[in-house]
């Protein structure tokens, strides 16, 4: 039995590289899906390409932090910007100031809501939502992420997987059980399973063959693997210290090789819009 992959690019709008990279992706290749971030410093330079691929999913690469700033001011989300007048740059630092206290849900949901409706403005359809660092995972971020979805209108959301075999791998098994839950229960759809965390940035051929094998093995019916290419000249990446092979991994995801490999673990490809609906 046929079953639906969905191969979602993160990151569209961070770099002009990886911008028309995720499109290559989508025109020779493999990708289907791509999450927008409407931060991104390319963005506004990228966005309307989006429209000349409309088989390509959109959607929404919400951030809180990064590297970037938010859509707005200080004096519209105080609590979202660091000493520096940007995002705090790691997950870890944002939760730490969550955990204090020194994060208001409310200015999530404003930079959210903003975020989301700078991706609106380009006309497309939005198949889903998901955030950056998969921030969504912790309990106050997924009751924004969830309640935009419903508010918008917007059928699904990504669920972060990750192997349970260290601290971090349990809690995000732990984070993406309670966020399926809360997800089924306000009726918006997912992929049942899911990679991404531990190939972030390093998915090659032969990984690529291992991912799907596994993923085939385990035997959902829909699944996400997500992805990160990109063009090998993109001298705007050298501000990102994430040691990302983006160049490596556009390689495995295009050409007739990487079709291949889809059609013999029995999967068909598509994007959030083909998941079924929970309403």
């Amino acid at each position: 039995m046929s079953r639906l992959l969905i191969v979602n690019a993160d990151d569209y709008g961070l770099t002009e590289g990886i911008s028309l990279g995720i499109l290559r992706g989508h025109r020779e290749g493999i990708v289907t899906s791509a999450s927008v971030l409407a931060i991104g410093p390319a963005y506004p330079k990228v966005a309307h390409a989006l429209a000349d691929h409309p088989d390509l999913g959109i959607g929404v690469h919400l951030a809180a932090v990064g590297e970037d700033p938010p859509v707005l001011s200080r004096s519209e989300v105080p609590t979202l910007f660091d000493a520096g007048g940007r995002l705090h740059e790691t997950w870890s630092a944002f939760l730490a100031r969550v955990a204090r206290g020194r994060i208001d849900p409310d200015d999530v949901r404003r930079e959210f809501t903003a975020q989301l409706e700078c991706v609106k403005e380009l006309g497309l359809p939005i198949t889903h939502l998901d955030a950056h660092q998969h921030l969504h995972l912790w309990p106050s971020m997924c009751s924004v992420v969830l309640d935009l979805a419903c508010r918008y209108g917007i059928p699904a959301v990504r669920v972060p997987r990750f192997k349970p075999t260290s601290v971090s791998g349990l809690g995000v098994t732990v984070l993406g059980w309670r966020l399926a839950r809360c997800a089924r229960r306000a009726r918006l759809a997912y992929p049942a399973d899911a990679v991404g965390i531990e190939v972030a940035g390093r998915l090659d051929e032969r990984c690529l063959r291992d991912v799907l094998a596994r993923l085939a093995a385990r035997g959902r019916p829909a699944v996400e693997l997500t992805v990160h290419p990109g063009e090998d000249d993109d001298p705007d990446r050298s501000r990102y210290r994430w040691g990302y092979a983006w160049g490596q991994e556009l390689r495995a995801l295009i050409g007739p090789a990487a079709r291949q490999v889809v059609a013999d673990h029995g999967f068909t490809l598509g994007t959030y819009a083909d998941l079924p609906s929970r309403a």
